[in-house]
């Protein structure tokens, strides 16, 4: 994989949007810390503006970035599924944060399994990352089906080859430890 492209780093620290591989599926990803970054993929995607995207992260350590301070029952839960294609929606009430959580007042984390893509989350930060689609179509398998989608407006496109992968699945992690079930 190309995660250690020097020009991804690149552009992704400059405010840059991509569409890449990431541990599940093919990705348009940015900088989740910025705003701008953040709007201008849900505007490329066409998604509703109500509905929250998944954030790579390095490590559990990160959430702290988001206002996130896990009970010991979530820190013992978190375990199970880190590293790994499971995305933890956890609750976070920051209202800085609205521009993420979109009032909904959680986010969706995963820490992914792959060095490759973990050596990169340690160089750009953490990362929004929803499927490389438009609102309600499928995720794109190849680059090919990417630019069907986003055409020149991605600042890069990173090929993985054809990737058929399911996206994450999604848990709800309460503070006491219990966990539902929100994507299978």
């Amino acid at each position: 994989m190309a995660w250690g492209d020097t020009n991804l780093q690149k552009v992704l620290k400059n405010n840059g949007v991509a569409v890449m591989p990431t541990d599940t599926i093919y990705g348009i990803v940015g900088l989740a810390q910025s705003e701008f970054v953040v709007n201008r993929i849900y505007e490329l995607r066409k998604r509703a503006p109500s509905k929250p995207c998944i954030i790579l992260v390095g490590d559990e350590s990160e959430l702290e970035k988001f206002s996130i301070i896990l009970s010991e029952k979530q820190k013992t839960a978190i375990k199970k599924y880190w590293p790994g294609p499971v995305s933890i929606v956890l609750d976070c009430p920051d209202e800085e944060l609205e521009y993420l959580h979109r009032g909904t007042k959680t986010l969706a984390f995963r820490v992914p399994a792959s060095a490759g893509l973990q050596a990169l989350l340690k160089e750009t930060g953490p990362l929004i990352a929803p499927s490389a689609n438009l609102e309600a179509r499928p995720p794109s398998e190849t680059i090919a089906e990417a630019k069907k989608y986003f055409g020149d407006k991605v600042d890069l496109y990173v090929d993985g080859g054809t990737i058929k992968g399911s996206p994450s699945k999604v848990i709800k992690l309460s503070k006491d430890g219990s966990v539902e079930i929100l994507r299978y």
